[in-house]
This record gives C-alpha cells, sequence and structure tokens, in this order.
C-alpha cells in the first residue's frame, strides 16, 4: 500500500496539472480522498454513478478519470449525486481528475497517443487555451484512404467520416473529445483534415463549405488513451496493480 498523497503528487508532478489551465469548472486533482492509502490504482473516462461501482467491485481504491465531478455548478448531494459520491465514501475509492492536462499532455495525452496508435508524427501544436495548446498536429498517411482505414481499425465501434477535403492531406488535426473548437482555426495553420470524438450537425455542411475532412471517432473512444496511461505509469512506479474500468460508451 501506498499513501494516498505520495500518489497525488506524482499524478500531478506527470500531468503537469499547476502548469495547465482547465475550462472553470473542471478542478482537476484529487476530488475525492479515501482513508488515506492506495492499494490498486483504477482508469475510467468518466466519474459516473457505474464507474464507481465498477471501481468498487474490483477493489480498485483510486481512480483517475477524464471527466471528473464537477462540470456544473454545484448540485444538492440528491439522486445520482448522492448515490456515487456514497459509493466513493462507503468503498474507500479516491477520485483523481485530469481534463486538459490528460488532453494536451506531449506523452501520455490523449492526442499524443492517439496519434501514435495511428503511426502518425507529431509536427507541432494548436488550439491555444489559457497559454497552452491542447490540440496536435501531424504528418499524413498516403491517402485519405489509408487513414480512414486506420481509423477503423482502431475504432471498430465506428467512425462518422465526412470526406469533402483533399484525397492526399499533408497534414493531419487531432482534437480527441469535443473538436467543435477546433475546425475553425484549421484554415490557419494549413490543415483540411481533423481527427476528433465528437461533433455537432451542422458539421456535415462546413465540412462541404469549407472542403474539410473530419473523422468523429466517439467522445468517449478517443479520450480512453490518457487515463489508462497515467493509471499503467501510476501503478507501475508504485508498484501496485492496475485496471481500466470500461463502460462501452457509444457516444
Amino acid at each position: 500500500m501506498v499513501e494516498l498523497q505520495k500518489v497525488v503528487s506524482f499524478c500531478d508532478r506527470r500531468t503537469r496539472r499547476k502548469d495547465i489551465r482547465d475550462f472553470p469548472p473542471a478542478h482537476n486533482g484529487l476530488q475525492i480522498e479515501n482513508n488515506g492509502v492506495v492499494t490498486k490504482i483504477g482508469a475510467a473516462v468518466d466519474a459516473g454513478e457505474r464507474p464507481f461501482q465498477i471501481a468498487a467491485e474490483k477493489g480498485i481504491d483510486f481512480l483517475i478519470v477524464h471527466h471528473g465531478l464537477y462540470w456544473v455548478p454545484p448540485v444538492p448531494l440528491t439522486g445520482p449525486a448522492y448515490r456515487k459520491t456514497r459509493t466513493a465514501i462507503e468503498k474507500n475509492l479516491a477520485v483523481y481528475g485530469s481534463h486538459l492536462p490528460l488532453d494536451c499532455h506531449p506523452e501520455i495525452g490523449n492526442n499524443a497517443l492517439l496519434a501514435k496508435a495511428l503511426d502518425l508524427t507529431r509536427l507541432e501544436t494548436f488550439l491555444p487555451y489559457e497559454g497552452n495548446n491542447i490540440g496536435l498536429v501531424t504528418n499524413a498517411p498516403a491517402s485519405r484512404d489509408e487513414l480512414k482505414y486506420r481509423l477503423e481499425r482502431l475504432f471498430p465501434g465506428g467512425v462518422v467520416a465526412m470526406e469533402e477535403g483533399s484525397e492526399r492531406p499533408q497534414k493531419i488535426a487531432i482534437l480527441t473529445g469535443s473538436g467543435s473548437s477546433a475546425v475553425e482555426h484549421l484554415a490557419e495553420i494549413g490543415v483540411d483534415t481533423l481527427i476528433t470524438g465528437e461533433l455537432k450537425q451542422h458539421f456535415f455542411n462546413i465540412a462541404q463549405e469549407e472542403k474539410l475532412n473530419l473523422f468523429a471517432c466517439g467522445h468517449y473512444r478517443t479520450e480512453t488513451f490518457g487515463v489508462r496511461a497515467l493509471a499503467e505509469e501510476t501503478a507501475k512506479y508504485f508498484d501496485l496493480p492496475c485496471e481500466f474500468v470500461a463502460t462501452d460508451c457509444p457516444l
């Protein structure tokens, strides 16, 4: 077993938590503490009731999540908010959230690991937010068809492809999760192809009008990389067991 604060400090350093400004509700870092010791580390994309239950059943007492508890103004601890908080406290489950720090990290970030899984090489970053770029630009494979093939192999659950740009893109932009904020910045960085998690309906029209290739691979599926990598590194550092909590989210 390892002291909780030592595990938290390791995660804070590895994600550069204090250096990455996030959206105001994110509250990265320790969100629920446990009895002060950690015996098993877990990772999940969301701080939801079901992931908490699964983590507790698996004996996890330190759960790293990408989408933490605090995305809305404070709410009464009733209904689902009460149930998942009760589960964490009763089952001695500490919860650690890391959002943008685990999107833009150059080694264990969602963008970087997705690029690596697709055998794409980092060229630069883009999309500044509070002093840090949160998007990634990589080289491109030989053709758009080859890129789509790699994506469909990596994400067999389905890839939504809007192929209105070049058949042989020179560079690829990557922004896991929601890609809505990235599309309007593609032209200024000389990119017409974006890999992301999800897009709203009107981006179908934008793809046609702006001649873009937009690949939406699932918000959840594109953001499993970072939490899993951080959990595995932390577990290895402290010689603890580790497990990913999958919820099979289709979105």
